[in-house]
């Protein structure tokens, strides 16, 4: 664990940057984390299992190399913690209308609300407080939250008894918000010490879990009736509190988890005989993981929703700031945020009692907003050297493109949109600095080649941004999401001279579609490529037509590619049928793709089935011969002889690819022809228009020649 100096994360629409006064360790979530980061590769793979059974598939099929840089990719990057924090605005985005620089406000959300001296949040994960707000206990705010929501879903009236197992942090809120609203409160943990505070501050009846004759207690205290409704709000293995929950429950009563225990409870005797609710509470409340709500800041209708988890967020402050609640008691430590390690410490290895334990910030000193920092000196070579920068560097990036990088190249720049994936990638990598802006790349005379491997909804913009100042681009599938889009990089291309531009098409480039192009005699040639692809639930932002473009424009491009590729021709026209989902998801569909020399290819692209078969399996038929590649693992032949070809781990191309993309690089040619790269986009395109018109055949030159 340390400090890190990262670039300041970057503003994008819709939210709102901020400068944090306070923020508040999760003991419970965040201690965890750290238990787990200290502990040896053979304790972590202990401590997950579920990882380790997809670490083990991944070596099936991807074979050591991949699945080593895939494990250490994860175990090597910075990891920010926090999630619940308080400040004030320091900039808000062009788009947002509900904050101003200056105004206080509370944060959540993990990946946003960290713990660092300034934050980037959305808008919608972010409320603002009253002028005189006590920011030292704003910073309560997700938890609150969270405690909130397990309240909202126990639907507790004035008078009834709730039963609250666990008196942690996120416990000891629930029963100051059970309180406040008139509902009597038992509490009950194992230790007697957080028995002991609950019952000074918040519970009318406070029993350790060990205490005698616990049921027959609270069977008095609720005159026999039993408790109306219970929260559990502790973090165990055990299924305990989930049986003891329906134990000391009224008939007809409810069973609230909050907090991370087992739910594989005992039907009987309990379950059953009393006919129990058992409820969920997620996070904090209406709007959580909901890409829409959360990242593109689209409210729900207060009329139909009442509470969303800002609304939740901007509740719990008026409860803080209203006195209604008292958290005072609660922060038992305050830790300056350079000794952040030392309250980590005490997390991990209890050397005191501890409850709400706050960072507090410098707040006057001066931080310079800049989004570069120098990670190591310059290594500048000759002009003709290929002088690199990533905008992007996640998961298939790190796993795929920058190992790949050939040793005589130029490192300058990397820019992520956080800074920490930037700033650990640089000095994993080599490059010379991180940043969290792209002008820094983009306005560097020294770089001459920018790698995009961002979300799809990016690569337009940034692919543009690059040939506008006479840059080479690499850019990852796919190139585009609009023909408007595409139409605009063909204009500035048409004007930028010797300028580049290369499409992450790996397939083509992997040793077995090579030896199996060799093999099959010249000609037009049918084609199937069946692709197994998995299902993607719709609250993914791939499936987000503004995000990720959907499956067809973001992934059935590779398949179309490598058919063009094998057949030496570029689509014409473009057919396509889709399963009827319900979705309308457009992920289990048949596309039928003609060629300019008369070659056909049907590319059966579906999500509805098992994972236990291969994902890709590709025929090619031709003058009387056959190839199959399976895989990418194997290959056949079937002609005059026999033949095949089998790899030892499964290859897609993509160090072939990047070997051959720095060779034309070097030798000032275009390694896959525009009119390709543009036409298989089009013919994405002109798939999802076959769709919206009923499967009728699209031609490409209908869409616009290029």
């Amino acid at each position: 664990m340390l400090i890190q100096e990262v670039p300041v994360p970057q503003l994008d629409a819709g939210m709102v940057m901020v400068r944090n006064h306070f923020s508040l360790i999760s003991a419970g979530t965040e201690g965890s984390t750290v238990k787990a980061a200290r502990k040896s590769l053979l304790g972590k793979a202990k401590e997950r299992p579920q990882q380790v059974k997809q670490v083990l598939e991944v070596l099936k099929t991807q074979g050591p190399i991949q699945t080593y840089r895939a494990v250490m990719k994860k175990l090597d990057a910075y990891s920010p913690l926090g999630y619940s924090s308080a400040g004030v605005v320091v900039e808000v985005a062009d788009d947002v209308t509900g904050f101003k620089v200056g105004d206080k406000v509370a944060c959540a959300g993990a990946g946003y609300a960290n713990h660092a001296e300034v934050i980037t949040v959305p808008q919608n994960l972010c409320v603002k407080l009253a002028a005189d707000a006590d920011l030292s206990l704003a910073c309560y705010n997700t938890l609150g939250a969270i405690a909130l929501q397990g309240v909202r879903q126990a639907d507790m009236r004035l008078g009834e008894t709730c039963a609250v197992i666990g008196l942690g942090l996120i416990g000891h809120l629930v029963c100051l918000l059970l309180k406040s609203s008139g509902v009597n409160v038992i509490g009950i943990d194992v230790s007697q010490e957080a028995v002991n505070l609950a019952s000074q501050h918040c519970v009318d009846l406070g029993l350790t879990r060990s205490a005698a004759g616990i049921e027959n207690t609270i069977l008095q205290f609720t005159s026999g009736i039993g408790v109306d409704c219970v929260i559990i709000a502790a973090a165990t293995s055990s299924l305990d509190p989930v049986n003891f929950a329906g134990a000391i429950c009224r008939r007809k009563g409810k069973v609230v988890v909050l907090g991370a225990v087992p739910t594989g409870f005992d039907r009987d005797p309990f379950y059953y005989k009393k006919e129990l609710e058992l409820k969920m509470s997620c996070s904090y409340g209406p709007g959580r993981y909901d890409l829409n709500y959360e990242e593109k800041g689209i409210d729900y209708p207060v009329d139909y929703v009442r509470w969303t988890e800002k609304r939740n967020m901007e509740a719990f402050q008026h409860l803080i700031h209203t006195r209604a609640i008292d958290l005072s008691y609660l922060t038992t430590h305050r830790f300056h945020f350079d000794d952040a390690c030392k309250a980590y410490d005490l997390v991990v290895n209890h050397t005191e009692p501890y409850k709400g334990i706050v960072l507090e910030y410098d707040v006057d000193r001066a931080i310079e907003k800049d989004a570069s920092i120098c990670v190591r000196e310059s290594n500048a070579n000759s002009v003709d050297t290929p002088a690199v920068a990533f905008i992007g560097a996640g998961s298939y990036a790190q796993g795929n493109l920058l190992p790949n990088l050939p040793d005589d190249i130029r490192r300058v720049g990397v820019m992520t949109n956080s800074g920490t994936t930037a700033k650990r990638v640089s000095e994993k990598f080599g490059f010379e600095f991180c940043t969290s802006s792209a002008d820094d790349i983009f306005q560097n005379n020294d770089i001459n080649t920018v790698f995009i491997a961002t979300r799809h909804d990016s690569h337009a913009r940034y692919v543009k941004e690059a040939i506008k100042v006479h840059k080479h681009v690499y850019v990852e599938k796919p190139l585009c999401l609009s023909l408007e889009q595409l139409l605009e990089i063909k204009d500035l291309l048409d004007t930028a001279g010797d300028v580049s531009l290369m499409v992450g098409f790996n397939r083509r480039f992997s040793p077995l579609s090579t030896w199996v192009k060799k093999q099959l005699p010249q000609g037009p040639k049918s084609m199937i490529y069946r692709v197994n692809a998995g299902a993607i639930p719709k609250a993914h932002w791939i499936q987000d037509a503004s995000i990720g473009g959907g499956r067809i424009i973001g992934e059935a491009c590779h398949f179309i590619d490598l058919m063009a590729w094998m057949c030496d021709s570029c689509p014409v026209k473009v057919t396509a049928s889709a399963l009827d989902d319900k979705q309308n998801l457009n992920d289990t569909v048949n596309i039928m793709i003609d060629f300019a020399d008369g070659s056909k290819g049907v590319l059966a692209y579906y999500a509805n089935g098992s994972k236990a078969l291969s994902k890709e399996y590709f025929e090619v038929f031709s003058g009387g011969a056959t190839a199959v590649i399976d895989d990418y693992r194997k290959a056949l032949f079937y002609g005059k002889r026999e033949s095949h070809m089998k790899l030892s781990v499964q290859n897609k191309g993509q160090k072939e690819m990047m070997k051959q993309y720095f060779d034309a690089l070097k030798n000032k040619m275009q390694l896959i022809t525009m009119h390709q790269l543009f036409t298989v986009t089009l013919a994405t395109f002109g798939a999802i228009k076959s769709l919206q018109n009923d499967g009728m055949p699209v031609r490409i030159s209908s869409l616009q020649t290029l």
